[in-house]
């Protein structure tokens, strides 16, 4: 009789295990499933981290503009010059070149690095290329290089909202994406 209870209680523990171990089968099998799911980065969080890019290249770029005129305000002086008009054309190309150099440097570095500039750390984007894998520095230029195609008419950009993997022109050139973190 007592091998009788020892065998209906270890069959009843046996039986709770099963369900408790069936119950967290689902659940993991659920949550694995949920984690599965790519979250695209859309539109409108996408232009928020860009305006977030253009307030820190603006302050770059003002940074930039000061020393520049500094510098070559001191050079002029050294010859016994002004800015003027006549040598104005030189320091707008100098400036022009430059600014040109900052921001293809802050978008190719930083995508390149971790795939995600200040505007999209804030909020929670990575740029990443097939199998969501991080894009190399070259792939990030060929995007940077690509950006310049999806600014005609911004068509390019607004593609992102019909787009069902939400990739603008440049992600479709460069073969990447933008995914939520």
């Amino acid at each position: 009789m007592i091998m009788e209870a020892e065998r209906k209680a270890a069959a009843a523990l046996e039986f709770i295990l099963e369900e408790e171990f069936d119950r967290l089968y689902e659940r993991l099998k659920r949550e694995e499933e949920k984690a599965g799911v790519i979250q695209w980065g859309g539109f409108f969080r996408r232009a928020g981290a860009f305006f977030i890019d253009v307030l820190v290249l603006s302050i770059f770029s003002l940074l930039l503009f000061y020393f520049a005129y500094v510098g070559y305000n001191v050079g002029l002086a050294a010859h016994h010059q002004t800015l003027s008009e006549e040598n104005l054309d030189v320091f707008l190309l100098f400036l022009s070149l430059g600014s040109l150099a900052l921001v293809t440097g802050y978008f190719v570095l930083f995508h390149g690095m971790e795939g995600k500039t200040v505007g999209k750390w804030m909020f929670g984007l990575r740029v990443v290329g097939p199998n969501q894998e991080p894009i190399t520095y070259s792939r990030a230029l060929l995007r940077w290089i690509a950006t310049w195609v999806s600014a005609i008419f911004g068509l390019g950009f607004l593609w992102v909202l019909f787009s069902r993997e939400k990739r603008g022109w440049h992600d479709l050139l460069a073969g990447t994406w933008v995914i939520r973190e």
